[in-house]
């Protein structure tokens, strides 16, 4: 799978939150795993993990995504 960055990042573009695309029409979320008093681990179904992302970085996706 190849991923192609569209919004956030830092100058590695590998630790901070991060929206990218994949060559199989998907897209990936990076971000600041969500602490368990937060979101219960219990709460999500198994294979699951939820993520925090700044919201200008979803501004940022929707603007390069044009849409």
């Amino acid at each position: 799978m190849r991923l192609t960055r569209i919004a956030g990042g830092c100058g590695d573009d590998m630790t901070c939150p991060t929206i990218s695309v994949t060559d199989r029409s998907t897209v990936i979320v990076q971000g600041y795993e969500l602490s368990p008093a937060v979101l219960p681990p219990s709460s999500l179904p198994e294979g699951e993990s939820a993520v925090e992302i700044p919201m200008s970085v979803l501004q940022e996706a929707v603007h390069a995504l044009g849409t």
